[in-house]
């Protein structure tokens, strides 16, 4: 397993936080963190940040490829497992759908704000979020994926 304080250092994660970051930006006018620094340290920001930041590509069935630490806690798995994961396995099965609803409104509309889910934890915990999902876009404005980020969750 890999050390998840040096995670953020990867050249590759380092770049992927970049897009997180400017798609925030371009969908909602203002930024997920505080940002300066360089990119590395950004990338450092998000990482650490308190709040659940994640992201998952363009796949027929959209595999994470990224979390911060604090969605690696909550949903209570490593990097290895979260980057392995269906990103649909994050709702429970009757959720599912619901789920694709918000994913085709997000890549319609750029991005959803406050939509509140339930969600499960890989070891079956189920909480609360009212999430925020924007579509990430490459260099050419291409949507490369969807990244979610939410402040607070609560354990039902």
């Amino acid at each position: 397993m890999q050390r998840s304080e040096l995670i953020w250092e990867r050249p590759e994660i380092v770049r992927h936080t970049q897009t997180v970051l400017d798609s925030f930006r371009h969908w909602t006018k203002r930024d997920l963190i505080a940002l300066s620094g360089t990119p590395l340290e950004q990338s450092r920001a998000v990482f650490h940040a308190p709040q659940i930041v994640c992201s998952h590509g363009t796949q027929a069935d959209p595999i994470f490829n990224y979390a911060n630490q604090a969605a690696m806690d909550v949903w209570e798995m490593d990097w290895e497992t979260f980057t392995k994961t269906p990103s649909r396995l994050s709702a429970e099965p009757l959720e599912r759908t619901e789920r694709q609803r918000l994913m085709k409104n997000v890549r319609e509309n750029g991005f959803v704000d406050n939509y509140h889910c339930v969600r499960i934890s890989s070891t079956g915990r189920r909480f609360e979020i009212d999430v925020m999902v924007w579509n990430l876009l490459d260099e050419s404005g291409a949507i490369s994926g969807q990244a979610a980020m939410y402040e607070r969750w609560k354990y039902i």
